[in-house]
């Protein structure tokens, strides 16, 4: 492989207790009791939304997607402050960077915070492109994204690496033609990482070695 495209919340930033403390937040107004972090992993999905509504138990209601996510990222910015880098992050970013290959970062999180955020934790200088979500609605898929974002980056998808923590991950890179490893670390439960016949890792160091 020549170049990795990391994912971002769940993959190299490790905000699962983040995501499932605002979660809880968000449900807690509708007597939903709170979810432990694999509780979590087992009603969620994408679209976002239908994670929601797998959670309520009913379709949601006209507006009530906007305010449950409005809701949901004003906890998870607040609940956020606290969260790190995943174990082996750091490691993975500067080792494949000594090699003089490429890598870049790709996130259904808002543009300008994911650049924000990169650049406080000292990492932003080891991208060749960063690429956060800057319009459309939130919580959807990221298949389009990918496209873009390869296009933009001018490499063959075939010396691709995609390294993220959900099935969305693997669409996309399977959209674009480029290779997915899962990671465990993130917002989808490992046995429905596994089913997508896609390699399954518990490190970032183990999905860093499907690169080499």
């Amino acid at each position: 492989m020549k170049h990795i495209i990391w994912d971002w919340n769940g993959t190299l930033f490790h905000d699962i207790d983040a995501v499932v403390g605002a979660t809880n937040e968000v449900f807690r107004p509708y007597g939903v009791g709170a979810f432990d972090a694999d509780g979590f992993r087992a009603a969620y999905t994408r679209p976002i939304w239908v994670a929601y509504e797998r959670i309520l138990g009913r379709a949601l209601e006209e507006g009530e997607w906007e305010r449950l996510d409005q809701a949901f990222h004003d906890h998870y910015h607040r609940l956020m402050i606290s969260c790190v880098l995943a174990e082996d992050a750091l490691h993975c970013l500067s080792t494949w960077a000594e090699r003089g290959r490429t890598q870049s970062l790709l996130s259904m999180w808002a543009h300008d915070r994911l650049v924000l955020k990169a650049a406080e934790l000292g990492i932003d200088r080891y991208f060749s492109r960063i690429d956060g979500l800057s319009n459309g609605a939130p919580g959807g898929g990221k298949a389009e994204h990918m496209v873009a974002h390869i296009e933009s980056l001018a490499v063959n998808p075939s010396d691709v690496l995609v390294i993220g923590d959900s099935l969305d991950d693997a669409h996309a890179a399977e959209h674009v033609g480029a290779t997915a490893v899962l990671y465990t670390g993130g917002m989808t439960s490992r046995a429905d990482l596994r089913a997508s016949g896609l390699p399954v890792v518990d490190t970032l160091a183990e999905a860093f070695d499907h690169a080499r």
